[in-house]
C-alpha cells in the first residue's frame, strides 16, 4: 500500500513537472505571435511610446485594413490584397499538379517497376537536396525559352518541377507497403494501368496525400527566393510583397501595419495545419517517412 502511494506521488510529481515544462515551451514559442497580434491591434503611438508587451489601450483594426488594401507596397499603395491573390493562384495548381504527378510516379516505381527505375528514383531523390540557388540560372533560362518569365504560370511551373521529387518520395514509400496482390488481381479482372491507379491506389492515398499537400503548400507559400527571382511586379507572391511593404516605409515605420501584414502572410499555412494537422501526423505514421 505504501509502495502504491509512493508511486502515485511520484507519478503526480512527474506529471506536474512535465506540464510545467510544456507550458514553458508553449509560452516561449507563442510569445512572438502574442507580440505580433497585440501590436497589430494598437495605434502606432502606443507602440512608439514603449510597452510592446502590454495589451492595447485603444483597440483598432486600422492597421489590418491598411495592410490589406492601402499600404504602400513598392511604388503603389495597393496593400497586400493583389499579392495574396497571386499566391493563391500560384499555390493551388502547383500543389495539385505536384501531388498528382508524385502519386503517379510512386505508383509506377512500385507496382510497374521497369529496368532502371531504381536509378530514376535515386535521381528524383537527389533533386530534393539541390539548393534553390543552384537552379536559379537554368530555371530562368528555361522560363525565358517557354515564354513564362515574370508570370504566375512561370512560378507554378517552377514549384511544380521542384516539388516532384518530394511528392514522388512520399508516394513511392507509401505505395511500397500497399499489397501488390490487389494490383495483380485487378489486372486479371481486366483493369488497365490508369483504371487500377484511379480505382484502387488513389482512393487509399488519403493520409499520404494530406502529408504531401501540407508539405508542398507550406514550402510554396513561404518561398521567397523563387518569387523574388522569377516574378515581375504584377505576379509577385505574398512573401515578396511583405518584404516590399516593410522596405517601402519611409519616415515613421508603421510597425502595427507590418505586424498585421506578417500575420496575414502566415494565416493560410496556420489554417492548413489547424484543419489537417491530425491527418498530417496520421500520414507520417502510415509511411511517408519509411523507405
Amino acid at each position: 500500500m505504501a509502495t502504491a502511494s509512493s508511486n502515485t506521488r511520484s507519478f503526480s510529481a512527474g506529471r506536474v513537472i512535465l506540464y510545467a515544462l510544456l507550458a514553458l515551451f508553449c509560452i516561449y514559442y507563442l510569445l512572438p505571435l502574442y507580440v505580433m497580434v497585440v501590436n497589430s491591434l494598437k495605434p502606432l503611438s502606443e507602440i512608439t511610446a514603449g510597452g510592446m508587451m502590454a495589451l492595447p489601450q485603444d483597440w483598432t483594426l486600422a492597421p489590418w485594413l491598411s495592410a490589406w488594401s492601402t499600404a504602400q507596397v513598392g511604388v503603389e499603395a495597393t496593400g497586400l490584397r493583389p499579392y495574396f491573390l497571386n499566391s493563391i493562384l500560384m499555390v493551388v495548381p502547383a500543389v495539385a499538379l505536384s501531388t498528382l504527378v508524385g502519386a503517379l510516379n510512386g505508383y509506377v516505381l512500385t507496382k510497374w517497376a521497369f529496368r532502371g527505375s531504381t536509378v530514376l528514383f535515386g535521381l528524383l531523390l537527389f533533386g530534393c537536396f539541390i539548393p534553390f540557388q543552384m537552379v536559379l540560372i537554368p530555371m530562368a533560362r528555361m522560363l525565358g525559352l517557354m515564354g513564362l518569365a515574370g508570370s504566375v504560370p512561370g512560378l507554378i511551373f517552377v514549384h511544380f518541377v521542384y516539388g516532384i521529387g518530394f511528392s514522388t518520395l512520399y508516394f513511392r514509400n507509401y505505395y511500397a507497403a500497399f499489397p501488390t496482390e490487389l494490383v495483380r488481381a485487378a489486372q486479371i479482372d481486366g483493369a488497365g494501368f490508369f483504371r487500377i491507379f484511379y480505382r484502387i491506389l488513389l482512393p487509399s492515398s488519403g493520409p499520404i496525400a494530406v502529408v504531401c499537400i501540407i508539405w508542398q503548400f507550406t514550402n510554396i507559400w513561404n518561398d521567397f527566393l523563387f518569387g523574388a527571382s522569377f516574378s515581375d511586379f504584377n505576379s509577385q507572391p505574398m512573401t515578396v510583397a511583405l518584404n516590399n511593404l516593410v522596405q517601402s516605409s519611409t519616415g515613421v515605420k508603421e510597425y502595427n501595419v507590418h505586424f498585421a501584414g506578417a500575420i496575414m502572410a502566415a494565416l493560410p499555412t496556420l489554417l492548413v495545419y489547424i484543419v489537417a494537422g491530425r491527418y498530417f501526423v496520421r500520414g507520417l505514421m502510415a509511411g511517408s517517412v519509411k523507405g
